[in-house]
């Protein structure tokens, strides 16, 4: 998936939550990255967040330590 489209998609979550307070909205962003996003996605933005996470919003990056990481090719 292009950068763009990636960043633009975990945004638009961070918007959607960014009514809720604060910790349930970190927490709910996590929670929908982490259960609807398929493990190259996350894995996309883990390594897009790694390099800077430019263009993120504040709270996707709060919400990355939450988010379940996907299990590593063996």
């Amino acid at each position: 998936m292009s950068p763009d489209k990636l960043t633009y998609m975990a945004n638009q979550i961070a918007g959607f939550f960014r009514t809720r307070p604060h910790d349930e909205a970190v927490a709910g962003i996590a929670d929908h990255i982490s259960k609807y996003w398929e493990p190259r996605m996350r894995t996309q933005l883990f390594a897009m967040l790694e390099a800077g996470g430019a263009g993120f919003d504040p709270l996707v990056v709060e919400a990355a330590p939450a988010i379940r990481k996907p299990k590593q090719a063996a």
